[in-house]
């Protein structure tokens, strides 16, 4: 199948198919999506001699892992918790044994990394950050394996000023690399800079990468597309970096990022599908844990979704998830067991600002809708002022509106949905809270277009949203588009 987009310049380079390589890719992707382990007896085709082949002994599991993982890691791609833990233990050995040794202090580094980001644990934060300063000790500014460690690290921590300054390194000292595009593009993008990263991704589309990493670009396209709008682009390319994954901890990343995709058009059948999918393949996939139990609930599936979401948080207490299911509780009329969640959210925010995570973000939404509005107004002024990118834009602006300042407030939702201003993600939370303030600010035509907007995208999007949407828009009753002709004199 050529899976080259309509779109110009956006497709991956890629030269004349090979059915060999294809029917390869369709046999791998069979053997993750079918949970097939590695050693299976292969049957040899007719005519092929038998004899008998003398290998070494198979590496332990614990081994095998860590030597899985020391390749993804390497090249960027998700690694499952089990092999990183193997290699974070193979790494601090060697470490130990060979002091002066900077690739394995940026390579147990950049596995300290991964961990803490996929299990939500901030304290492997402060871990990775003194493996990474110590590779650069070693072998100074041009050692781009330790530079695309503190840009990865500075990614998890949403640090995205030092994400793009060491991003931007890794860049000079060694161009053609193709592992230092991605998190300056995450950077670009968390700062609010779309046109610096569509022009990142351009110049990385341009690179002539392996096998290995053309997955993990084609993910990354896939994100750009998604945030320009361009939707069935953005699943062409996670399509097909799914289908093209090495591993499964790898396959399960993209197939959640599908489901994400599905969630966010309301599509339901076909998110819980990628999320399902993807447990199977990796049951630690964070991010699928949680887009099932949210499935779930749009579904009418309450108790499922509930027992979701505490096993998935029960394991990896994340703070956006924590306040999902407290906003879960509060639908369903359960106050107290909401204010938990609120509570426990607070731990996790104060475990995760000890590892050096940014999330001024999360609390500041969390204080718009359930604490001090103009707490979170200013937490998330600051954070503007730092980092101006789209969630910002959006939380500000619903802050500002809970806090009364509705004309300021329409600025800021403005700049989240207005495609001229590098809001072309298509939300339908950002709608919504656009259509609420130009209601409450007596615009009531582009009130009901945004609302309706938001109800079309995803008539799901959230317990306490959607249906305070549903009655906005049926408070504004028969409201016309376009403002009525002034009577003659």
């Amino acid at each position: 199948m050529d899976n080259r987009l309509c779109v110009p310049g956006t497709s991956l380079p890629a030269g004349p198919p090979r059915r060999r390589r294809r029917v390869l890719r369709r046999v791998l992707v069979a053997v993750l999506a079918g949970g097939v382990v590695a050693g299976t007896a292969l049957t040899l085709l007719p005519g092929e001699h038998r004899q008998r082949v003398v290998r070494p002994p198979a590496p332990g599991p614990q081994a095998a892992a860590g030597t899985r993982a020391l390749t993804t890691v390497t090249y960027g791609v998700p690694a499952a918790l089990p092999g990183l833990t193997a290699l974070i233990a193979r790494q601090e050995a060697r470490v130990r044994e060979r002091p002066r040794d900077a690739r394995a202090w940026a390579v147990l580094g950049s596995a300290f990394v991964q961990r803490g980001h996929r299990a939500g644990d901030a304290a492997d934060f402060p871990r990775a950050e003194r493996a990474l300063r110590t590779s650069l000790e070693v072998r100074g500014s041009g050692n781009t394996e330790a530079l695309d460690g503190l840009a990865a690290l500075a990614l998890a921590r949403r640090d995205f000023p030092a994400a793009k300054q060491y991003g931007e390194q890794a860049l000079r000292a060694a161009p053609k690399r193709w592992t230092a595009y991605p998190p300056l593009i995450d950077a670009y993008t968390g700062l609010g800079d779309y046109t610096k990263a569509r022009a990142t991704l351009d110049k990385l589309l341009e690179l002539r990468t392996g096998a290995e990493a053309r997955p993990a670009v084609m993910a990354r396209a896939a994100a750009v597309y998604r945030d320009r709008g361009w939707r069935e682009d953005a699943v062409a390319q996670l399509t097909d970096a799914a289908a093209a994954a090495r591993t499964p901890a790898e396959q399960a990343a993209w197939l959640a990022g599908l489901g994400q995709l599905a969630w966010e058009r309301g599509d339901l059948p076909d998110a819980l599908r990628h999320f399902e999918a993807a447990l199977r393949l990796d049951p630690d996939q964070r991010a699928a844990s949680v887009g099932r139990a949210r499935t779930l609930v749009a579904q009418g599936r309450t108790s499922e979704a509930l027992a979701g979401y505490r096993a998935a948080l029960a394991r990896q207490p994340d703070p956006a998830g924590l306040l999902e299911l407290g906003e879960l509780y509060e639908s369903l009329g359960r106050t107290g067991l909401a204010e938990e969640q609120y509570e426990r959210l607070r731990a996790a925010v104060r475990q995760a600002v000890a590892g050096g995570v940014d999330e001024a973000l999360v609390i500041g939404r969390f204080e718009a809708d359930h604490g001090d509005p103009w707490d979170g107004v200013e937490r998330l002024r600051q954070e503007w002022a730092r980092q101006p990118g789209i969630e910002v834009a959006d939380a500000l602006g619903w802050a500002l509106h809970r806090a009364g300042e509705d004309e300021e407030a329409l600025a800021y939702a403005t700049a989240a949905t207005d495609k001229a201003k590098g809001g072309g993600v298509r939300s339908a939370l950002y709608a919504f809270h656009r259509g609420v303030i130009e209601a409450e600010l007596e615009r009531y035509g582009p009130a009901r277009r945004h609302l309706q907007e938001a109800l079309r995208i995803n008539p799901y999007f959230s317990p306490l949203g959607a249906a305070e949407a549903r009655g906005a828009l049926a408070s504004l009753g028969d409201v016309p588009d376009e403002p009525l002709p002034a009577e003659a004199p």
